[in-house]
């Protein structure tokens, strides 16, 4: 009798469970990052444009240098620190589950929340275009990337409407979702490499985040920071202990200084200087993410021990993906009817934008919870 081998069935470890307190600091991260995102784009100073050199046309106050000192300074870690929690998740829930079926999810849960609010960026910005008055709040938010000349949606040819849909949305902000994608599919190899050139890999990844080069549609902040989260957690490092040479006090105050000393350039020069501001820029963004994740923890605490701190968590994701170009267009209309209310229109419409936010999300999550997972990617039910 001729006995046929089976291979065994293949064992699927299901990943571990994540330590509660590190699950709630990320879920704490998730909505705050994105209620500071808000302020970054509320920026109403000139130029609204912002990079690492950005200067200001308006003249140094209390106010302006406020704005800039938060919106180009102080509050530019959050990609980097959501770039590392992303990369630190895929890596966790890598056993059990075949890349290709993690792709698939992703396609769902990234891809199609992408090209839908892309397409309802588009729909917004077309029928505000439609009446006079909000015309010239489009033309004064001055989104489009084809220049004043073609300033409206309503006058894009067919190629540039497929554009602005798949690869340069209305809502900008939707660029994280396309990165992090790509960063999801490349994934088997940023894994190979990491696990055989770790030093390689994060000194050209560190160089492309600080000349800040895109490469194949991803960005050099990603490319460095998915990849720490992705090393940090195949590694198994300790990731909610301060290391033993980060000290808070001095490493805030350090933060909080250059921080300063950039926003003083920026008012002090017509045109700063390149090399020092981007050093700038870019030394504030680590400091930002070790000062904010190893010195939450009180706050993660207190925060995820209120129930509607823990409700609003579920709406992160509508927040993120609502707020531009709304928050813009409603900046020119504020600004249009109180010109000297800068300040006060940064510090009170972003919150106002994201109760919208929460309260669309919550009442189309009630009502059609369907259309609201595929437009969340399942995020919040």
């Amino acid at each position: 009798m001729e006995v046929v081998y089976k291979a065994p069935a293949p064992v699927v470890v299901p990943p571990a469970r994540l330590d509660a307190f590190l699950s709630q600091k990320l879920r704490f991260w998730s909505l705050v990052a994105m209620l500071l995102l808000v302020y970054v784009h509320a920026y109403n100073l000139h130029s609204r444009y912002l990079q690492p050199f950005t200067p200001v046309d308006e003249p140094l106050a209390v106010g302006t240098f406020l704005q800039y000192f938060l919106a180009n300074g102080l509050l530019r870690f959050r990609i980097p620190i959501l770039f590392a929690i992303s990369g630190y998740l895929f890596a966790h829930h890598d056993a059990g589950t075949p890349h290709r079926e993690r792709v698939k999810r992703r396609l769902r849960t990234l891809l199609l929340p992408y090209l839908l609010w892309s397409l309802l960026g588009l729909v917004f910005t077309w029928a505000l275009e439609q009446h006079p008055y909000t015309r010239q709040l489009v033309q004064q938010a001055a989104l489009s990337i084809f220049g004043p000349d073609n300033p409206f949606v309503s006058g894009y040819s067919p190629g540039q409407l497929l554009l602005r849909w798949l690869l340069a949305p209305v809502p900008f902000q939707l660029w994280f979702l396309r990165s992090l994608l790509v960063l999801n599919l490349a994934y088997p190899a940023l894994r190979w490499v990491l696990s055989r050139a770790a030093g390689a890999y994060f000194a050209v990844a560190a160089l492309l985040w600080l000349l800040d080069i895109n490469v194949l549609l991803i960005e050099g902040t990603g490319l460095l920071f998915f990849g720490l989260g992705v090393w940090l957690r195949r590694r198994d490092q300790e990731v909610l202990l301060q290391p033993r040479w980060f000290r808070l006090l001095p490493f805030a105050v350090l933060w909080l200084g250059l921080v300063g000393l950039k926003t003083w350039l920026a008012f002090h020069y017509a045109h700063p200087p390149f090399i020092p501001m981007t050093l700038l820029h870019r030394a504030a963004e680590l400091l930002g993410v070790l000062v904010m994740w190893f010195g939450s923890n009180a706050a993660v605490r207190a925060s995820m021990r209120r129930p509607w701190f823990v409700w609003l968590t579920g709406f992160s994701f509508m927040i993120y993906a609502l707020h531009v170009p709304l928050v813009n267009y409603a900046t020119e209309a504020v600004l249009g009817r109180w010109p000297e209310q800068q300040m006060l229109t940064f510090l009170l419409l972003p919150l106002a934008v994201v109760a919208l936010a929460v309260l669309l999300g919550a009442g189309l999550r009630r009502v059609a919870p369907a259309a609201y997972g595929v437009l969340t990617g399942g995020r919040g039910l």
